[in-house]
């Protein structure tokens, strides 16, 4: 199957040229770049957490292959969703599936169920692989959508799988978080709240994280990707994770009454 761009022209421009554009003033060329386990990117429009996923991805040696785990906004029959095979498109190319990969993580957590249309209006993991295009041209990717109905139990489970997948797998593997922070809230209540839940990934508290976005209320779309990120970084030997860059959508629109917040953060 080929993935078709879902969120091309709204989120991000839908012409090369222009998207490439966009990109290059929205990283650092100039940042040291460090091996990394796994990065937690946003995944609004451009406008507004775009110098986010740009800061954060500038930080790291991007390898050919990325597992992105992104939250579903919409309601899909599996708990765990991957594309295991075909290829996605965006403005800049084609992207293929790494099958091989896609495989062993199915091997390893009977969850993970093939679903290729779980993916197709989902634009959580469609905004990051550009980032990922713009740094590696021949990249690969691993989508896996994952379901808001889910146990922290399953999350890490998914975690333990990833972690078996990536260490089987005979090529270096960055795993990709996608969420964003609160949402709709005022710039103090969202700081507020989202410093709670990063300090539980600085952390690397992948349960900590799990039960404080619950028990906080806070409206962290993609809490349970992270989650299961960190699992996985955990068990793959993560030491450090570090905040990269933190900014909400008042920092563009001027309007602090109701704000989004985006965090990029980097795990080593």
């Amino acid at each position: 199957m080929k993935r078709k761009p879902f969120v091309a022209g709204q989120f991000y421009p839908g012409g090369a040229a222009e998207l490439r554009a966009m990109i290059r003033g929205m990283i650092d060329p100039r940042a040291r770049k460090e091996k990394a386990i796994a990065v937690v990117s946003p995944h609004a429009g451009y406008v507004y957490s775009g110098p986010v996923a740009g800061a954060v991805f500038s930080s790291v040696e991007i390898p050919r292959t990325c597992v992105i785990l992104g939250p579903a906004h919409r309601e899909i029959a599996p708990v765990f969703a991957i594309q295991r095979s075909g290829s996605w498109t965006t403005p800049l190319g084609e992207v293929l599936v790494e099958t091989d990969l896609a495989d062993a993580i199915m091997r390893s957590d009977p969850l993970v169920k093939e679903d290729a249309s779980a993916h197709l209006h989902e634009h959580s993991l469609e905004v990051q692989v550009p980032f990922l295009q713009y740094f590696k041209a021949d990249i690969a990717i691993v989508p896996v959508c994952v379901s808001y109905e889910v146990s922290y139990k399953d999350l890490a489970g998914l975690g333990e799988a990833l972690a078996a997948a990536v260490r089987s797998f005979s090529g270096g593997v960055l795993i990709v978080a996608s969420t964003d922070m609160s949402h709709y809230i005022s710039r103090e209540a969202a700081e507020k709240k989202d410093n709670q839940a990063i300090d539980r990934i600085l952390a690397l508290d992948a349960e900590g994280l799990y039960r404080t976005v619950v028990r906080e209320n806070i409206s962290m779309c993609g809490f349970q990707p992270v989650t299961a990120a960190l699992a996985a970084a955990k068990d793959l030997g993560a030491l450090k994770a570090e905040l990269i860059r933190y900014q909400t959508s008042g920092d563009v629109t001027g309007d602090d009454r109701e704000v989004v917040g985006y965090a990029g953060i980097r795990i080593t």
